[in-house]
């Protein structure tokens, strides 16, 4: 079954605007897409958002999320009408895991993200270190704009588990980005392996979707058709 809906929901620090190569892209090829402008503020907040956007659209939903946002997929795709999951370079937690929970134990040798402690319940990360942590591969003025803009991530986000996550009842795709200094990518690779996702991967850093916009224009289109291979 082809799907032409999308619906792409952010990860943590930045927000919906860091899809608008991929949002570009998938509407010219005739997807009919939505961004989701998580709160950031909680994880039941960020899963109602969601919904509420998966809700605008009347046709089997492919269900897009970058980093944290690979969170929130994971239980708001239970929606209805959420036909298919794809993560990117994302979170991919288990019943009772959350984000906190994820990367807690990172590799030996792994590259630690810069997140300094906790201002009045939000997360940042070090803005001098912004750039080598999650956005390598981007130009330089576009790395500090970021690192400038970040949207600040909420405790309760950070900390909240998922119920039951929809990767055990729906097929899924995954993106890795294999020079990830915030999500290792061996990481990447075990939690998509044991969703038994379609894995494919590209050599980006964190912020994959705006350095290799068409790789993930075209992993999320193997999702639309349903293709089981990368």
């Amino acid at each position: 079954m082809q799907a032409r809906d999308v619906v792409l929901v952010p990860g943590a620090f930045v927000d919906g605007g860091s899809w608008e190569q991929v949002y570009q892209r998938l509407t010219a090829k005739g997807y009919r897409v939505s961004v989701a402008q998580i709160p950031a503020t909680s994880l039941q907040a960020d899963i109602a958002a969601t919904r509420a956007m998966i809700d605008m659209h009347d046709g089997p939903v492919i269900l897009v999320g970058h980093s944290y946002g690979g969170v929130v997929i994971s239980e708001a795709g239970n929606h209805p009408r959420v036909a298919r999951l794809v993560y990117i370079a994302a979170l991919v937690p288990d019943c009772g895991e959350s984000a906190q929970k994820l990367l807690a134990f990172p590799p030996a040798g792994a590259a630690i993200p810069p997140i300094m402690a906790p201002v009045n319940g939000f997360l940042r990360l070090q803005q001098e270190l912004f750039a080598s942590a999650f956005a390598g591969d981007l130009t330089a003025d576009r790395a500090a704009f970021l690192a400038s803009a970040q949207r600040p991530w909420g405790v309760a986000a950070f900390t909240g588990e998922v119920s039951i996550p929809a990767w055990r009842s729906k097929p899924s795709w995954y993106l890795v980005a294999a020079r990830d200094r915030m999500i290792p990518p061996e990481e990447q690779r075990a939690m998509a392996a044991r969703a038994a996702a379609v894995i494919a991967e590209t050599a980006a850093s964190h912020a994959v979707h705006e350095a290799r916009p068409d790789c993930v224009v075209a992993h999320i289109d193997k999702a639309a058709r349903g293709t089981r291979w990368c």
